[in-house]
């Protein structure tokens, strides 16, 4: 007798935005070794639903204009679900994912590697599936250097490449606005531009306002030159930014999107809305949450 289940999980995949990087160069195996203080955001966010189905595998169905996310086994999502059914054993089980796209790719958001996460724990739920949380994390590392984080969530240190976290004291609640110019930048082509620039690290440094001057106080991106060598119009964009706001703008992860820490919640809406008219981008109201991922059966 079968012990399929028929089913339906929904998650929440919530944007990561990076406070502050610092690359501290090249290692053996190809990745790079970071220091990286990292939030979960409300805003934008991806919403992943996850079906049982009676055949086995997992498909994808991406509801959205972003043409760059892929709809096959090149998704993390899609990965996600398949590994996590073969490395519990469930490899006979089915999976219909269907992905709402909201984080735009190539913008330095970890909306795939949010993804990923959000498959990890829809499926988990949705089939019962018996894995511990070390494992879990384990596998989340195995995906991708972003995953792990994305999968807990909230504020933390990143540190190896991205699967070393340590939780940081930052409350909920943090205003901010993310800026999201119209180019994208692919993470690949930026920290080969860094290796290529000989490692540099960005002389750009923020002052960080409370209460992320409590965590602390000088914010930086050594990525940001390496970014700008990729994509030239990086930094007029980040000049205009900074002229219509009155305030310095951090480059989130490996870019393009941009983020302006705001005095408070009151207003950022209508803020969000006047600063995307006068410089021709979307901009949206966001604050730091508690988690990576919320899943709603």
């Amino acid at each position: 007798m079968s012990d399929f289940r028929v089913g339906r999980v929904r998650a929440t995949a919530f944007a990561k935005v990076t406070l502050s990087l610092r690359v501290l160069g090249r290692r053996p195996d190809g990745y790079h070794e970071l220091e990286a203080l990292t939030v979960s955001v409300g805003q934008p966010h991806d919403t992943l639903e996850a079906v049982a189905v009676p055949h086995a595998g997992a498909s994808l169905e991406v509801v959205g204009d972003d043409a760059m996310v892929p709809q096959d086994e090149q998704n993390l999502a899609v990965r996600a679900t398949q590994q996590l059914l073969l490395s519990v054993g469930r490899a006979g089980h089915g999976v219909q994912l269907t992905l709402r796209k909201r984080i735009p790719s190539a913008r330095g958001l970890g909306g795939g590697s949010a993804d990923a996460a959000a498959a990890l724990l829809a499926v988990r739920r949705l089939l019962e599936v018996d894995i511990d949380e070390r494992r879990l994390h384990d596998l989340a590392a195995e995906l991708g250097s972003d995953v792990p984080f994305c999968l807990g969530g909230g504020a933390a240190w990143m540190r190896g490449r991205g699967e070393l976290l340590e939780p940081a004291p930052l409350p909920v609640g943090i205003p901010m606005l993310l800026v999201l110019p119209p180019f994208p930048i692919p993470t690949p082509s930026v920290y080969a531009a860094w290796d290529e620039m000989g490692g540099v690290r960005s002389r750009r440094v923020v002052q960080a306002p409370r209460p992320v001057a409590d965590v602390l106080r000088e914010l930086a991106n050594d990525l940001e030159p390496a970014a700008e060598a990729v994509e030239p119009k990086l930094r007029p964009f980040r000049e205009r930014l900074e002229e219509a706001t009155g305030r310095p703008a951090l480059l989130a992860g490996s870019g393009s999107a941009y983020v302006v820490l705001a005095d408070g919640p009151r207003g950022l809406p209508d803020l969000a809305q006047n600063l995307s008219l006068k410089i021709g981008a979307p901009v949206a109201a966001s604050a730091t949450v508690s988690r990576g991922v919320r899943v709603e059966s």
